[in-house]
C-alpha cells in the first residue's frame, strides 16, 4: 500500500513557551495589568490560555493570533480580543512588540466591565480598532511583572486604577471590525489552511493546493463548504484582506501589495477588494496606513 502524500509544508519557526504570565495575573484589586513582549519574524508562542480576558496590541510590526476556530492579523491599527478560558497562539508576520492587556474578569461576567445584557459579543474572539488615545493610554501602563518581595507602591496603583478606568472606557468604545479569518476542525483541511495562511501566494489553483494536500480538488471544495460554509476561493479572499493590511500598516504601496499576494496586476487586487468589501482599497486600508 503506498504511503500517503505528506501536507502542504510549513515554514519552520522558533517555538517560544507561554512567558509566566501569572506574573502579569489581574486580581479584582488590580484589575487591568499590561505586559510588553518583543517577539522576532516566524517565532511563535505555543498554544494557551488562562482564566483572565485579553486584549492584544501591535506597537510595532503585526502578529496572527489563532485560536479553535479561527485566525487573526493584528498590525498596529487593530487590537483583538480574547476571551478568558480561549486557548490561543501567536505567530510572529514581522518582528513585532505586543502590548498585552489582562483584565479580571468576575465569575460569570464576561467584556470590559459591560452590562450582563451586552456581554454576549465579548463571549467571542473579535478585532478592534485601536483609537490614538487607547494606544497612548495602554503605552503609559506599568509592564512591570509582580515582585513577591515587595507591594507594588501606592502612587504605582493610584496611576494604574486612574489609565485602568480611562483605557477600559476605549475598549467599551471600540468599533468591531470584521478580519479574522475561520479555520476548520478537520485536520487534513486545517492543515492545507495554515499552509495557505503563511504564503497564500505559493498557488494560484485550488487544484494546486489539493495536490500539496494529498486529497482531490473535490473533497477540498467538499470540506470547505461543509466545515467554513464558504468556497476556497471566498475563503482565500478572506486571507488575502488580512495580510494586505498588515502590509498596508507598514506603509507598503498598493501595487506591491498586489504582486505579493499574486495578483498579476494592481487593478486586479483593486477589483478583489472592491468585490470583496465594497470599497476601494485606500479607503478600506486607510485606517491601517
Amino acid at each position: 500500500m503506498p504511503s500517503p502524500a505528506p501536507g502542504p509544508a510549513r515554514r519552520s519557526r522558533a517555538t517560544v513557551t507561554p512567558l509566566s504570565p501569572r506574573l502579569h495575573q489581574p486580581t479584582a484589586q488590580r484589575p487591568l495589568r499590561m505586559r510588553r513582549l518583543k517577539l522576532a519574524t516566524d517565532s511563535e508562542v505555543l498554544p494557551h490560555s488562562h482564566p483572565w480576558a485579553q486584549l492584544t496590541f501591535s506597537a510595532a510590526g503585526a502578529v496572527r493570533l489563532t485560536a479553535a476556530h479561527g485566525t487573526y492579523l493584528v498590525p498596529p491599527s487593530r487590537a483583538l480580543w480574547i476571551p478568558p478560558g480561549v486557548e490561543h497562539a501567536v505567530t510572529v508576520i514581522e518582528d513585532a512588540e505586543l502590548l498585552t492587556l489582562y483584565l479580571h474578569q468576575p465569575r460569570g461576567r464576561c467584556g470590559p466591565g459591560v452590562p450582563a445584557a451586552l456581554q454576549a459579543p465579548w463571549r467571542e474572539c473579535r478585532v478592534l480598532e485601536v483609537s490614538d488615545l487607547m494606544r497612548a493610554l495602554v503605552a503609559q501602563m506599568d509592564g512591570a511583572p509582580d515582585d513577591p518581595r515587595q507591594a507594588p507602591a501606592a502612587d504605582l496603583l493610584q496611576r494604574e486604577a486612574l489609565l485602568a478606568a480611562l483605557i477600559l472606557d476605549e475598549v467599551r468604545r471600540a468599533p468591531p471590525v470584521r478580519l479574522g479569518v475561520a479555520l476548520p476542525q478537520d485536520k487534513r483541511l486545517r492543515a492545507l489552511c495554515e499552509a495557505v495562511l503563511d504564503e497564500p501566494a505559493r498557488h494560484r489553483t485550488l487544484d494546486d493546493w489539493a495536490r500539496d494536500s494529498g486529497a482531490s480538488p473535490r473533497t477540498i471544495a467538499r470540506l470547505f463548504r461543509e466545515q467554513l460554509g464558504v468556497s476556497f476561493g471566498q475563503w482565500r479572499q478572506q486571507v488575502f484582506l488580512t495580510r494586505a493590511l498588515a502590509l498596508a500598516a507598514r506603509g507598503t504601496p498598493m501595487a506591491r501589495i498586489a504582486g505579493e499576494l499574486g495578483y498579476a496586476s494592481a487593478s486586479a487586487f483593486t477589483a478583489m477588494v472592491r468585490r470583496t468589501v465594497g470599497q476601494p482599497p485606500r479607503r478600506f486600508f486607510a485606517a491601517a496606513v
